[in-house]
């Protein structure tokens, strides 16, 4: 019985899938370590560009939407399926029931376009941020190394490459793990509980491995401890959620009206994504640049106290969207965050309160309105700022965030989105096949 149990545990076929899984899993984080420092050379590219650029307006005004329709022409051409966040992929990947299918979505192929293509968004000023195209990258390299290991388990690998993608982006572990469970899985197995956990852990070290263990916003010691405080948790929530809802609803209403009208002619998809990059540039030259790229640096240093300008939450909403809507690949996860803190710091000077705490409250209300995942919202916000002493203000702001948009708008962003990618698909089966037996 032992000789039988020591060769059961020193069998190839139980040690491959697993040897293949976790290496995939630590590929995963290395990736994502390796994208998150290219997206930030890129961003200080663009900024020295700009620089040389803004003694000439003419410059300033043509760089993004000529990266905006290289871009989209590139995705086009080459890299079918990686345009957007790269969520959308990942979820409609998990809706398709033939691996070929899949395929479709969520190949090595696919993920080397989406993190190219998003480094040309930023070189070029987009609104963008790497984090969901993180997503789509983890999710396609877990589902390679399934593939790989004889693992049948596509819908738990493409979770745990999902969770696994987000945890090693911010370097928030728990948020990757609730990610999984409300946003990716809304119907989560327990069985892959273990496939989540241990991509995620995996990921995580490899990314503490190459980065240290680092807070995305830094650390943020302002609590809320006054009356006036607690009401601005309710109105962050309430304002954050409505406009995250209005961009929600927005950007769902603007899609559907580019697709209908550029159906079948790649030609003014790129001239759109041009048009849209035109509206990002003079966005940006109006704000002196401050809403190009992710927000990531605005968006701190409102956690850290330091106000923003009344107005730079409505501009960044307006690039953020421009930048959805083009088609363009890249996430807005960083850019919803800083539309949240620059809110929120509006809401709190206007109140009278701390800025750091009022951007905090802004970014769960806003993030949460824009995504509609409450839980995932406030556990990658708290775990981004270190600030564990606002657990309920922040939880409190996500919840009202969530229930406002819910009211204002219909389904959450990224599962309508995953919609269209799923009926893309099976249109394109239902052509091939009827091309075959023609």
């Amino acid at each position: 019985m032992l000789r039988r149990s020591r060769a059961v545990w020193m069998s190839k076929r139980l040690w491959r899938p697993r040897l293949v899984f976790w290496s995939g899993a630590l590929a995963v984080g290395l990736v994502s370590v390796v994208f998150a420092r290219l997206a930030d050379w890129a961003q200080q590219v663009f900024a020295a560009l700009h620089a040389q650029a803004s003694q000439g307006p003419i410059a300033a005004l043509l760089l993004p939407p000529l990266g905006f329709a290289l871009s989209s022409y590139l995705a086009l051409r080459f890299f079918p399926n990686s345009q957007g966040s790269g969520i959308p992929q990942a979820i409609a990947a998990r809706h398709l029931e033939r691996d070929e299918d899949r395929g479709l979505l969520l190949s090595l192929r696919v993920a080397s376009g989406k993190i190219v293509l998003t480094l040309v968004g930023l070189l070029c000023g987009a609104s963008i941020g790497r984090e969901g195209p993180t997503v789509q990258v983890g999710a396609a390299i877990m589902l390679a190394a399934g593939r790989l290991g004889g693992m049948a388990q596509a819908r738990g690998l493409i979770l745990a490459g999902s969770a696994a993608g987000i945890a090693a982006a911010f370097n928030t572990p728990l948020a990757g793990i609730v990610f999984a469970i409300e946003e990716m899985g809304r119907a989560y197995e327990a069985r892959t509980n273990g496939l989540v956990l241990s991509a995620v852990v995996l990921a995580g070290l490899a990314s503490l491995a190459l980065t240290g263990n680092y807070t995305y916003f830094g650390r943020s010691e302002a609590s809320v401890a006054s009356a006036s405080g607690w009401v601005l948790v309710v109105l962050c929530g309430i304002t954050g959620g409505a406009l995250g809802a209005l961009f929600s609803a927005g950007a769902l209403s603007l899609i559907r009206r580019i697709r209908r009208w550029t159906k079948g002619a790649p030609g003014r998809i790129v001239g759109i994504a041009a048009g849209c990059g035109l509206v990002v540039a003079l966005i940006g030259l109006f704000t002196g640049g401050t809403t190009y790229g992710t927000g990531y640096e605005q968006a701190r240093a409102a956690v850290e106290g330091t106000p923003l300008p009344a107005f730079f939450f409505l501009a960044k909403f307006a690039a953020g969207l421009a930048s959805m809507v083009s088609g363009i690949p890249g996430g807005i996860f960083a850019p919803s965050l800083s539309v949240g803190a620059g809110l929120g710091s509006t809401l709190g000077l206007v109140l009278g309160g701390s800025t750091g705490i009022a951007a905090t409250l802004g970014m769960a209300g806003y993030f949460a309105g824009v995504v509609q995942a409450p839980m995932t919202a406030f556990v990658i916000i708290l775990e981004m700022t270190g600030n564990q002493g606002n657990v309920v203000p922040v939880m409190l702001a996500s919840l009202i965030g969530f229930g406002t948009a819910r009211l204002v708008s219909g389904g959450p962003l990224y599962h309508s989105l995953s919609r269209n990618y799923v009926a893309d698909v099976l249109r394109r089966r239902r052509t091939d096949e009827m091309e075959k037996t023609a």
